[in-house]
């Protein structure tokens, strides 16, 4: 069996070029409404934490869950235990303003998956 792979030993520039494609996939699926999609990449605890009817009505009642921009800039990494959080200062394509995103990155069974996500 291989090595543990803790994601907080990576390099900061590291931890962005990972934690960016999943971001902008959030973006991405949040827009649309693809609750399946949006979830892809959710660790298996996260996942069912997420009730499905309850990201579904907030995709379907959320202007801003509609309308993220992929405007979005890295403003740090905060290290914990297995776990990286990645703030980024995100915009939408409707609303005037800024709202912090928060992206909680880590490994399972060997895949990096995604063990939080919001936008506050």
């Amino acid at each position: 069996m291989g090595a543990r792979v803790n994601i907080i030993e990576k390099t900061d520039e590291e931890i962005l070029a990972l934690a960016k494609p999943l971001w902008l996939d959030l973006v991405k699926y949040s827009n649309e409404g693809k609750y399946g999609d949006f979830a892809r990449n959710f660790s298996s605890a996260f996942a069912r934490a997420m009730d499905q009817v309850a990201a579904g009505h907030q995709f379907a009642n959320s202007e801003l869950a509609r309308s993220l921009s992929d405007d979005v800039d890295a403003l740090g990494i905060i290290r914990r235990g297995e776990h990286v959080t990645v703030l980024y200062r995100q915009r939408s394509t409707r609303k005037p303003g800024e709202w912090l995103g928060r992206l909680v990155l880590g490994y399972e069974d060997g895949k990096l998956r995604i063990f939080g996500a919001s936008v506050f």
